[in-house]
């Protein structure tokens, strides 16, 4: 059966809470100082402001995406609403190596055709041929699935 679920990426945990508490920290000291006597001034408040509300809209978005899950198939990866990710048809490579521009505890993906941008923050992101997934994720998790990949990309004529 080609729809069987191969891997299985949960951010789940410890890790995905205390990225959600570092940005509502950031955005609570970004308030602090913004408001406190010796205030900043007139234009410095609106800035930090603006930016403790956008460091509390990227807590709640990183929530929202990190409650999601990313499953690997014989025919696609696909997010847990049902997007597509990238085809396996599609994949090109797969880098995960040290040096490697991707999140931390992922892995990038290079497309043979480009793909509409696309992005859920902390677990994964699609600009043109780049699919990189990870952020929040188990290594665990991300590792296999890296290494499964490679080997299906091996497997495909």
């Amino acid at each position: 059966m080609t729809d069987d679920v191969v891997a299985v990426i949960d951010p789940t945990g410890p890790r995905r809470y205390i990225a959600i508490g570092m940005l509502l920290m950031l955005g609570g000291l970004l308030l602090y100082v913004a408001l406190t006597p010796p205030a900043v001034g007139p234009i410095w408040q609106i800035v930090l402001t603006l930016l403790a509300a956008l460091a509390a809209w990227s807590a709640q978005r990183l929530h929202q995406a990190t409650s999601r899950k990313l499953f690997l198939t014989e025919k696609a990866l696909t997010d847990s609403d049902g997007t597509v990710l990238a085809a396996v048809t599609n994949i090109a490579a797969v880098n995960r190596g040290v040096f490697a521009i991707k999140p931390s505890n992922g892995f990038m993906l290079t497309l043979k055709d480009p793909a509409p941008f696309a992005w859920q923050p902390g677990l994964w992101w699609r600009v043109g041929r780049r699919l990189a997934v990870g952020g929040v994720t188990p290594g665990g998790q991300t590792r296999p699935m890296a290494d499964i990949i490679s080997v299906m990309i091996a497997r495909s004529p």
